[in-house]
């Protein structure tokens, strides 16, 4: 006789809150409630917006997860909301945060991203390899190089700075500017250049995990100085455009997803060294067509750093 499928219980009201902050959090791979109030209030002091369409994002993914009867454990470590809220952010900010068409967009694009995870979950999975944010990448790439040519959802409205041009000789930071580029490279996770507000971001990863932390100021502090050796514009540099992905990456493969060594330390700091470089690249790739980097640096250098792990064996993964 046939069964029905069990199905997974409904959230509760208190659960699926800390489900979605947790999934806010998951940004940075922070399972943690009180990270992602703290990313939330990071994002309101850039402006209360951008806090209320990442809140929403994580929401509607972690909503449309129930709905899917994804598997509840997923779910609850809030890994179907973190894409809902770059996507939905992303919107807010490439698209004009106050027009309704961005707000139907930013729910459509945070239920879409669900199935497109679930799609390249179920491919990666084979090698046991996460997703990380290329959900994300893959729904936001797709929005920002069409939107201009639909009239009812391109509005000209701000966007991120582009890299300035290239310059002949080595970049000169002042002090003012390296401090600057320290925090910044944290906040551009989230599209935010602020010092202040990467500086809030780095205080909520440092309130789940002090390693995760360290190791953000320590893909932060890589960043810059190969984007300085380099000769890369010191606008861009201090403005976090060349960093974001480098925090990502460090904490991905110290700690994250490779158990933490020494070893693992290094590899980290070379995977940093690496996504720097390919974000200079794949930006000016993607400029050719109005496209942006988003997080496509650390999603590709992960990949590989993470890939190659079984063919070494001074690292493991966690």
């Amino acid at each position: 006789m046939a069964t029905e499928p069990v199905r997974p219980a409904p959230a509760q009201p208190a659960s699926f809150i800390q489900e979605v902050l947790r999934g806010v959090a998951q940004v940075d791979f922070m399972p943690n409630a009180i990270t992602g109030i703290l990313f939330l209030a990071a994002l309101a002091a850039a402006g209360w917006q951008y806090a209320l369409y990442g809140l929403l994002g994580a929401a509607v993914g972690t909503a449309t997860a129930y709905a899917f009867a994804i598997d509840r454990d997923t779910v609850s470590a809030g890994l179907r909301g973190f894409n809902g809220t770059l996507v939905s952010l992303s919107f807010a900010v490439f698209l004009g945060w106050k027009h309704l068409s961005t707000l139907l967009l930013a729910i459509g694009g945070s239920i879409t991203v669900v199935v497109v995870t679930s799609a390249l979950a179920t491919i990666l999975d084979t090698w046991n390899i996460p997703t990380f944010t290329a959900p994300f990448c893959v729904i936001a790439s797709v929005m920002t190089t069409a939107a201009p040519g639909f009239s009812r959802v391109w509005h000209q409205g701000p966007g991120l700075p582009a890299l300035p041009p290239p310059v002949a000789e080595t970049t000169t930071l002042d002090w003012n500017q390296l401090w600057h580029a320290f925090f910044a490279n944290v906040g551009q996770i989230f599209f935010m250049p602020q010092w202040y507000v990467g500086l809030i971001f780095l205080a909520g990863i440092f309130a789940a995990s002090r390693v995760a932390g360290l190791m953000a100021c320590v893909g932060s502090l890589t960043a810059i100085f190969v984007a300085w050796a380099m000769g890369s514009p010191s606008e861009g540099v201090a403005q976090g455009l060349l960093g974001y992905s480098s925090v990502l990456v460090a904490m991905a493969l110290c700690g994250v997803f490779l158990v933490r060594s020494r070893w693992s330390f290094a590899f980290a700091v070379l995977g940093a060294a690496a996504a720097t470089g390919l974000t200079t690249a794949m930006t000016w790739f993607f400029a050719q067509f109005g496209g942006h980097t988003f997080t496509w640096p650390f999603v590709l250098t992960t990949l590989v750093f993470v890939a190659a792990v079984p063919q070494i064996p001074r690292l493991r993964r966690t």
